[in-house]
């Protein structure tokens, strides 16, 4: 997309190869008349063809989706197409509403039984001995849980928006992107993991007062493993997804996210669970191996620094890459602490299971849409550059869910998977039989007017934050999503205690919200 009037690659077509020449090299310097052809001569003195690329000028008025990938069939169509990073706005692909619902239903309700899974998995070791006697831990399942936000769904919107802007389309330069990523990654889980058991000590002993270090020690080792084992996956399974989609022709935007979530909640809980438990089993008779297992991991920091160092694609977010995802840790882990009160007290054990959905779900829909909102506004340019798709201005709840342009149209697409989704997951966690709650009306009415207003205001502070990071020179991709996943987490976490605690207080017996 740079406007630089240098001659970009040649293309062939019926055996001839052809200049490619930028819009700004054939017209006058007033812009008003098109280049005369015979100014350009072959070398025999023939006139040729000439190959016109729009320059960045024109690129600046493409919407998202004028200028999504093409699928595999338009392709290959043309034995001329262009293959040039640049949108091709002769065929454009355009998303309807129904598209982007066919594209996000599946990934969606995947990641919701993910989800589902996770919490059945919550109600489960939430009885197990080294969650009874070292609650901190339930202060660390939604920073965990949330470094799918921080790291996976962070990758997952950065390859997709490289995917869409061609930055993935050679061998090498994929490889390129993978290393990178990964490295960078690991650096991060390890630190985030480290500094959230750190949050999960000092949360847990500023109300009691009380601290153990063979504890601390304990919730170290666990989250520092539990977040590198689990990145290590989720990376994994995230680039592939991410290059299938390519191949398939879906915008890698509307699957990526959410998909990077479905095993993202299951895999971290499941980890965490069974590190902490095999750990805390180790403590009476060999105290060494979670001091071990700490340093083993930090002692391969300096490796995965120097890989991600070496790729330009990482270092930029290697370096300042660190704020988002530590507040977002520091905001996840606040909604731990409420989890932790809230379930330590019997009255409330049913929440736990519901805890994952609720904020899987609205993390899950939230990323889809910033990742898209970023998408487009990477086709208009960088950051930092202005822009019309990039108002300064708070925007009103009117325009982010009312307006005509894709953004909006998406949004509202969105919002309204969350009721018959939520419905779908409240009926599988009752099938089979999690939660201690039996579903009445009043129980679903509460539940999703909770899961309505986190989604509701979600969407609305993705529409603020991510323009608002644009016009700052922020990469929406790096910056965004670790925040709104947080946000997610303790705004979903906040509104389902409050819901348990009406239900409580105006005597739902029938519900039976406790045990």
């Amino acid at each position: 997309m740079s406007s630089k009037p240098e001659q970009k690659e040649t293309h062939q077509a019926n055996g001839a190869v052809l200049p490619v020449v930028p819009v700004d090299c054939l017209t006058s310097p007033d812009r008003g008349q098109m280049v005369e052809p015979s100014n350009f001569l072959g070398p025999d003195g023939d006139r040729v063809e000439v190959v016109v690329l729009e320059s960045r000028a024109n690129a600046k008025g493409v919407r998202e989706e004028d200028a999504l990938l093409e699928n595999g069939s338009q392709s290959n169509e043309s034995d001329d197409t262009s293959t040039d990073r640049g949108p091709e706005p002769a065929s454009p692909l355009k998303e309807t509403s129904f598209s982007i619902g066919l594209q996000v239903l599946f990934p969606f309700l995947l990641a919701g039984f993910g989800t589902v899974a996770a919490g059945m998995v919550l109600d489960v070791v939430q009885h197990w001995d080294v969650f009874k006697y070292v609650t901190e831990v339930f202060i660390l399942v939604p920073a965990l849980l949330g470094l799918k936000g921080n790291l996976e769904m962070t990758l997952a919107s950065r390859l997709s928006t490289a995917a869409n802007i061609g930055q993935m389309d050679t061998p090498k330069e994929l490889w390129r992107m993978i290393t990178g990523n990964m490295a960078l990654i690991q650096v991060q889980a390890t630190v985030v993991g480290f500094l959230a058991s750190i949050a999960a000590v000092v949360f847990g002993w500023i109300p009691d007062g009380h601290f153990s270090i063979d504890h601390a020690v304990l919730l170290c080792a666990s989250s520092v493993a539990t977040a590198f084992i689990a990145s290590l996956v989720l990376g994994m399974i995230m680039i592939g997804v991410i290059i299938g989609s390519r191949k398939m022709g879906i915008n890698p935007d509307n699957v990526a996210t959410p998909i990077a979530a479905s095993l993202g909640d299951l895999i971290t809980l499941a980890l965490l669970s069974g590190i902490s438990w095999g750990l805390y089993k180790e403590l009476e008779s060999k105290a060494y191996v979670n001091p071990l297992v700490c340093a083993f991991f930090i002692a391969l920091l300096p490796i995965w620094i120097i890989i991600a160092k070496k790729n330009a694609a990482t270092r930029e977010v290697l370096y300042s890459g660190w704020e988002p995802v530590i507040i977002a840790m520091a905001i996840s882990s606040v909604g731990g602490l409420i989890l932790d009160r809230t379930v330590s007290d019997p009255n409330f054990a049913g929440m736990a299971v519901f805890t994952p959905v609720i904020n899987g779900v609205g993390g899950n829909l939230v990323a889809v849409q910033a990742s898209r909102i970023s998408t487009y506004l990477h086709m208009s340019g960088m950051p930092g550059e202005s822009s019309d798709t990039a108002p300064r201005k708070c925007p009103s709840p009117c325009s982010t869910f009312f307006s005509s342009d894709v953004n909006s149209r998406s949004a509202r697409v969105l919002f309204l998977l969350v009721v018959p989704g939520h419905l779908v997951f409240l009926y599988t966690i009752s099938s089979m039989q999690g939660g201690h709650t039996t579903l009445t009306l009043i129980f679903i009415v509460f539940y999703m007017t909770a899961a309505l207003l986190q989604v509701l205001i979600l969407l609305y502070i993705a529409d603020w934050m991510v323009h608002w990071m644009w016009g700052r020179d922020l990469d929406p991709d790096n910056f965004s999503i670790p925040y709104l996943t947080a946000l997610g987490d303790l705004i979903g976490t906040g509104l389902l205690a409050l819901s348990f605690h009406v239900l409580w207080l105006i005597g739902d017996r029938d519900s039976d919200v406790g045990d």
